[in-house]
């Protein structure tokens, strides 16, 4: 991996880690067309780690006021108000991923462009109907473990480059009833345990990896957490602000216009779609 791909590709993934539009996948479309190669699995799992240091940051009042009311909770009944609830809702949500991704960790390393444009397409149907039946009645205070459970499984779909993790789930928070800031809050919180681990796991492999894709030195590691904490933090904020007053059908209008851009493509073979 040369620096100039260092550079882009964690830019790339500050830019798209939140946004419901998919960063591995915009990953593998960038690596692929600017340089006909992979940053790999394993790449992108290293430098998520750093866009979740910017939700540990920008949400650090919240997770510090959940954890202490979590372990309240778990000694004093009485102190078991929202923030226990969502404390265990992070928990539960956690487990779905922790063992599919890890069960699953070498179907998840195939990665192939012809899925990820179809997945592009098709689940920007999901944003359009979690707007269209969302009733968004219920804010982050109404959370309960069903909403979690939910929520956990649709995460498990941002292991198929394309989804988007913070689409999938804030979709599931959105036909759960929760109004869709507090879906999309929600979602960033319940991606932190899920993403470190992955990250964590994935750093031996970035390294040396045992398939397809680039190969990053520990420099180019640090620098690409360092940039996709910088640019990650800037996106939490603007897409906290837009999602107040604007739909997710605007991202899912951009995925449709990508995913046909990327079959086009690939049909012309511009681009490898492996």
């Amino acid at each position: 991996m040369t620096w100039l791909q260092t550079i882009v590709l964690s830019v790339v993934q500050g830019l798209t880690e939140f946004l419901p539009i998919s960063s591995s996948g915009h990953l593998l479309i960038v690596s692929r067309l600017l340089w006909n190669d992979d940053a790999g699995a394993s790449f992108t799992a290293v430098s998520q780690l750093g866009t979740e240091l910017a939700v540990l940051v920008f949400f650090f009042k919240d997770i510090v006021r959940i954890v202490i009311a979590w372990f309240a909770g778990l000694v004093h009944a009485d102190k078991r108000g929202v923030d226990y609830r969502v404390g265990w809702a992070v928990i539960v949500a956690t487990i779905p991923i922790g063992v599919i991704g890890f069960a699953f960790r070498d179907l998840i390393r195939d990665r192939n462009l012809w899925l990820t444009a179809i997945v592009l397409i098709l689940f920007s149907g999901v944003f359009w109907l979690a707007e269209r039946y969302a009733t968004q009645r219920r804010s982050l205070d109404d959370v309960t473990m069903r909403d979690a459970v939910a929520m956990g499984l649709a995460q498990c779909l941002a292991l198929i480059p394309g989804v988007s993790r913070s689409g999938a789930s804030a979709s599931a928070g959105l036909f759960a009833g929760l109004d869709r800031e507090s879906a999309f809050r929600l979602s960033f919180l319940l991606a932190i345990p899920a993403v470190f681990g992955a990250g964590l796991f994935s750093l031996p492999d970035a390294f040396e990896p045992s398939v397809e894709g680039l190969s990053a030195s520990g420099w180019q590691l640090l620098a690409s957490v360092v940039i996709a904490f910088v640019v990650g933090y800037a996106a939490i904020k603007w897409l906290l602000r837009f999602v107040a007053h604007h739909s997710m059908n605007w991202f899912g209008a951009y995925r449709v216009a990508l995913g046909l851009v990327l079959i086009a493509l690939l049909a012309t073979n511009t681009i490898a779609a492996s």
